[in-house]
């Protein structure tokens, strides 16, 4: 059992420790809990349960073990019935759940980076290290364009960073969808966002893309997520003459209604989202999505890739998970939950005897440096970033979203 040293008293003064090697909090035994926190219900579930299925091959190939520790695995729902996504109140809980615990060593999370924004502060203050395996927000590590006034120092109150990702950040993707825009041959492109954290900065990036591309979008407003229709918002963009619509933020914000409309309100505009809508949820009838009528006219992007897009360790995950959950469960959000837990357990691994100081443990998480993985080979630099910077392209077939090709942008 782990224990004593990791006083909430001492997290509240910002990591400092009381007995260790690295300055931080260290756990007297063997047995260190990872945590994960991600929405379990509503349009992010099905994505969030393969991170998870994901997370548990990673530490079941490891035996539950990283170095000379023994890990358990607690998975935390940082969504309500209520919401039906993610809730700020949840998230927060979450968050104090994991520092309160005197055996937390990481924290994998969230799916959302609005949630991160929450989070963030919480763990940082408690000197736990944190790994997302899918946000993408710029603001969250950066203040490149993207971000607003303030981040991301107001995530980090110590002045010390605890926290990093596995998928590229947003100055990729908004690159990554100019690219497809470009090439698609839009020339009015018009962007709304659902003004969270993660759609205001992406739409920041796109409009910055789109710029660089020569096609500057003919706006970039935010849409009110508990409007009953989006008719109007429609009405505007058609009688501008707009001909490409990127939705930058999360389906859970009543994005299929909002697809619906603009769809019907301007007939010939192909329609693109990014990794916040590319998801079941959006496109499949079944789960509450938009007609498969309106198939033709979507795209999505998303840090996954196809399978067979991925290294040769990165096939041999794929092949595992179906092994273990089933053929055709495939959800390519799994290879990221394995990432993020296997980056997890290796720098645990490196911090050799003091795998259980929370410290040193982020130090070994910033310290990463060419790390063979399941999704290529990478390094985490002083921010948190990882060097990947491959994106996927999907088109939507059938009510299902299906991949289309990798899309290698340059950062802008």
């Amino acid at each position: 059992m782990l224990v004593a040293g990791l006083a909430v008293g001492v997290a509240a003064c910002g990591g400092g420790g009381s007995s260790t090697s690295g300055g931080g909090s260290t756990a007297s035994g063997k047995t260190l809990t990872i945590y994960s926190s991600l929405p379990l219900q509503g349009a992010s579930r099905t994505n969030s349960e393969a991170l998870v299925n994901g997370i548990k091959l990673a530490l079941a190939q490891n035996n539950n073990k990283a170095g000379q520790f023994t890990i358990n695995y607690k998975s935390l729902d940082d969504s309500t019935a209520q919401t039906g996504k993610w809730d700020p109140g949840q998230t927060s809980s979450d968050a104090r759940q994991a520092a309160q615990d005197k055996s937390t060593i990481l924290y994998i999370g969230e799916f959302n980076s609005g949630a991160s924004a929450i989070s963030i502060p919480i763990l940082n203050r408690a000197g736990i290290g944190q790994i997302s395996p899918a946000n993408t927000a710029v603001g969250l590590t950066t203040n490149q364009a993207g971000a607003t006034p303030g981040e991301p120092e107001k995530y980090y109150p110590t002045g010390k960073r605890t926290y990093v990702r596995v998928v590229p950040k947003d100055t990729i993707q908004g690159a990554a969808i100019a690219t497809v825009m470009k090439s698609d041959g839009c020339k009015k492109p018009y962007i709304l966002n659902d003004k969270e954290v993660y759609g205001q900065g992406l739409a920041t990036n796109a409009s910055n893309s789109l710029k660089t591309q020569g096609i500057p979008p003919l706006g970039n407003d935010g849409w009110d997520p508990k409007a009953a229709n989006y008719r109007s918002v429609a009405s505007k963009l058609a009688g501008k003459g707009v001909d490409c619509v990127f939705l930058s933020g999360i389906v859970d914000n009543n994005g299929v209604q909002l697809t619906k409309d603009i769809a019907a309100g301007i007939p010939n505009a192909k329609i693109y989202a990014p990794d916040g809508f590319c998801e079941s949820g959006w496109v499949s009838p079944k789960e509450g999505g938009v007609p498969t009528s309106l198939d033709p006219k979507l795209q999505c992007t998303v840090a996954t890739l196809d399978p067979g897009s991925y290294p040769p360790e990165g096939k041999k995950f794929f092949q595992q998970y179906e092994a273990k959950y089933g053929k055709g469960n495939l959800n390519p959000y799994a290879i990221y939950g394995y990432a993020a837990m296997q980056l997890g357990l290796d720098a645990i691994k490196r911090a050799g005897a003091s795998g259980n100081n929370r410290q040193d443990v982020i130090n070994a998480l910033f310290n990463t440096k060419n790390l063979p993985s399941v999704l290529g080979t990478y390094s985490i630099d002083k921010n948190g970033d990882t060097s990947i910077t491959d994106y996927g392209l999907y088109s939507v077939k059938n009510g299902q979203i299906t991949f289309s090709r990798v899309i290698k942008p340059s950062a802008g």
